[in-house]
């Protein structure tokens, strides 16, 4: 065959050849993945965690803030060990599970006695004060003795290099499958708390992270390795002291029980602390989920230390003792923070395993991602080649499209990773591969495919531009709206206890028929978020008596509920497995918002914002707090007058500087002589007579049922402040700090 001929037959088909080259290659690159691979992959999950950023939810985990405000009162960094020793005593002594130390005390007291003879030494008047400084008490011997009282846990720091001291392991690791030390991010040396001290605490953990070549610290070593031994991280050692009876880890490698390998030595996959068990990436780390930083995590160390130390909210709590002062140089970067505290990482990735949230990239993730590649393409080269390049494109968008959401239902609803922008891109070289061959044909041929591009590229929005163009115009109108929230109680410890199909049919269950009596009361519904429904009434057209609209509509949804939990008994009578019985917080405001298109010129959605939304989803949060299934704000109460409406406090909510009243609605009137009880046991809480109040309290405890929980805060805050009474300028406003009181 002659050179011509061979070279005309890989012309005609250089529309496949090429695009077949452009895949492969890209198939090697996503296989070797280059730095430029992985942060293409990162923008992707990080954008992901900024679009949907972790919810906090209440774990028990606090951080007690070596702030500038402490410095300032208690003095210069470092302190003397003695402080840092009452600093445990008082977390200890309020109930503290677990107290570590995110600062290394790797050298002894600058402050101590011997340090201060050993400094003077050579002055002739020290000699005579050398008997009396020497028998005063060795600051390190005081925290060391706290330590040891306390469930406390202190830090090392792993080096690879020379390093100072090895560490004194406090827990046993149990492993399963394959050797987890082929697989813990390994080193060399290490930088060791004081022997007395180590020795002293309960637990001891590293400190080392581990960010990406680009700062940014995305996943969170639970172990490491020194030497042939595993050592434990500060969060997993406390973690692992907050819970008495866990004494060890226990690793779960591939190769082991359950965990698929296909031969392959994949790595670590899970690891159990005491009762909690956290799904890890091959070398042991938990991935950050960031919630970014909140204020309400942390407690500035003077507080503690103060005679104002109110030791309440201490009680079981997970305690970290840190710094957030930029001087002091333990600040990192997130995919949500380019400063956070490094404490508040290790408050993260503790709040991630006790409350569940984690997010994983499965072993599989990389297989899956080249079989997409794979698929899609050949299937582009062959539609290019046989429909030519509007109908590749329209393939392509639709794959890009599938991926993307793939990739998002895959982060929200299962928190896996899954690369959507590689394989979309890897797709686009393909496309435009095959696509400049075909443009390179004729310029006819060019002519008609840019032709043709431009009128495909937004297709929909020429259309509704065509016909109602003011449909996609930003902005909005101030309107009078009634907000309602609504929100299934402990959802996430629900979901774990279901497979997908159970979940999804439970929430589906549940969102039908709560959809359809609001659409019956003229509601519409703005968003679901999760198991969450927002909706509103009086928007976009008129709804005369929207607040009385909505309460009614809460109502309604209450007894749903009933028939709901009654309908799922039978169910699972009828299958023989424990029923499934879901309670749901609820609450409505009533005040002025702005409403309309919202969002940008290439996406939005009708929706409403403002002052009076943020409020309402807040009424929500509170109604947990006050043991009631639904919270009416006293604008939405004082509009739809005919309900059984019950007073439960005057709140303060966080944003908010003015007061107000809030309510709960019953399903039946109370007795004249019950409310008159409750309205009096209000208003002797308010005026702070606490016997008064207590002595109409136990009246009212012949309520309905469901306003026992109500009564048991007020019974705990009446016995709190006859304690220790408010101040004098206390309003008889309660201040919710958080969403949920």
């Amino acid at each position: 065959m002659r050179l011509s001929t061979v070279l005309s037959a890989i012309v005609r088909r250089l529309d496949l050849i090429l695009p077949l080259v452009v895949l492969i290659a890209a198939l090697v690159v996503r296989v070797y993945e280059p730095p430029l691979v992985e942060r293409l992959r990162n923008l992707a999950f990080d954008s992901y965690q900024r679009l949907l950023p972790r919810p906090v939810g209440d774990a028990p985990v606090r951080i007690i803030d070596i702030d500038e405000a402490s410095l300032a009162k208690i003095g210069q960094w470092p302190w003397p060990r003695d402080i840092l020793a009452q600093l445990v005593d008082r977390l200890s002594e309020a109930g503290a599970a677990a107290i570590a130390f995110d600062v290394l005390f790797a050298e002894p007291d600058r402050l101590s006695p011997q340090n201060l003879l050993q400094r003077w030494q050579h002055n002739a008047d020290i000699a005579r004060l050398g008997e009396v400084i020497g028998k005063l008490p060795d600051p390190d011997a005081e925290l060391a003795k706290s330590l040891g009282k306390a469930s406390s846990v202190v830090p090392f720091i792993l080096l690879n290099g020379p390093g100072r001291g090895t560490p004194e392991l406090k827990a046993g690791f149990a492993m399963a499958g394959d050797d987890a030390l082929a697989f813990a991010p390994a080193f060399t040396g290490a930088v060791t708390t004081l022997p007395a001290l180590e020795k002293a605490a309960k637990g001891n953990g590293s400190v080392t992270s581990l960010p990406d070549a680009d700062g940014v610290i995305r996943r969170v070593p639970l172990i490491f390795r020194l030497g042939d031994k595993l050592y434990p991280s500060l969060a997993g050692e406390a973690l692992r002291v907050a819970q008495p009876d866990a004494t060890s880890y226990v690793i779960k490698s591939s190769g082991s029980s359950g965990e698929g390998s296909f031969g392959e030595q994949t790595g670590i996959n899970h690891i159990r602390i005491g009762q909690f068990i956290a799904p890890t990436d091959e070398r042991g780390s938990v991935l950050l989920w960031d919630s970014g930083s909140h204020a309400a995590r942390f407690f500035p160390a003077w507080s503690v230390l103060s005679r104002q130390f109110v030791p309440g909210a201490f009680e079981g709590q997970i305690v970290l003792i840190g710094t957030s002062v930029e001087g002091l140089k333990d600040v990192k970067s997130t995919p949500l923070s380019g400063a956070m505290p490094g404490v508040e990482i290790h408050a993260q990735i503790l709040e991630q395993m006790i409350n569940g949230q984690f997010l994983e990239r499965p072993d599989w993730a990389l297989a899956a991602e080249l079989a997409l590649m794979i698929l899609l393409g050949v299937v582009l080269i062959f539609v290019l080649r046989l429909a030519g390049p509007i109908w590749s494109a329209a393939v392509g968008l639709a794959f890009a499209v599938g991926a993307v959401a793939i990739s998002w239902f895959a982060f929200t609803r299962l928190g896996w990773l899954i690369d959507p922008l590689f394989p979309s891109f890897a797709a686009l070289a393909v496309y435009l591969s095959g696509s400049a061959v075909g443009y390179a044909r004729t310029e006819v041929e060019r002519r008609w495919i840019r032709g043709a591009f431009g009128q495909y590229l937004s297709p929909v929005l020429v259309e509704q531009l065509t016909h109602r163009p003011d449909l996609l115009k930003l902005g909005g109108e101030l309107r009078e709206l009634s907000i309602m929230f609504c929100d299934i109680r402990d959802f996430t410890a629900l979901s774990e206890k279901l497979d997908p199909h159970a979940l999804t049919h439970l929430i589906n269950g549940f969102l039908t028929p709560m959809t359809q009596l609001i659409q019956q009361m003229d509601g519409t519904i703005d968003k679901y978020i999760g198991d969450c429904i927002m909706a509103f009434w009086n928007a976009p057209l008129d709804v005369p008596n929207h607040a009385e609209r909505a309460v009614s509509t809460v109502v309604a949804m209450r007894e749903e509920l009933k028939r709901l939990n009654q309908a799922w008994a039978a169910e699972a009578e009828r299958e023989n497995r424990k029923p499934i019985r879901l309670a749901i917080g609820m609450g409505i405001n009533t005040g002025r918002c702005v409403v309309g298109n919202m969002g940008s010129e290439q996406r939005f959605d009708y929706s409403a914002l403002g002052d009076s939304v943020n409020l309402a989803s807040r009424l929500e949060g509170l109604s947990k707090a006050y043991g009631v299934d639904i919270v009416v704000g006293e604008d939405s109460a004082a509009a739809a007058p005919g309900h059984n409406y019950l007073e439960l406090d005057q709140v303060r909510v966080k944003g908010r500087q003015q007061p107000l009243r809030i309510f709960t609605v019953l399903n039946e009137a109370p007795a004249a002589d019950q409310k008159a009880q409750h309205q009096a046991m209000i208003a002797a809480y308010r005026r702070q007579d606490w016997s008064a109040a207590k002595a109409a309290l136990a009246a009212c405890r012949s309520m309905a049922s469901m306003l026992h929980s109500l009564y048991d805060l007020y019974e705990a805050r009446i016995a709190e402040y006859a304690s220790s009474p408010p101040p004098p300028d206390w309003d008889g406003v309660h201040v919710a700090l958080t969403k949920s009181g």
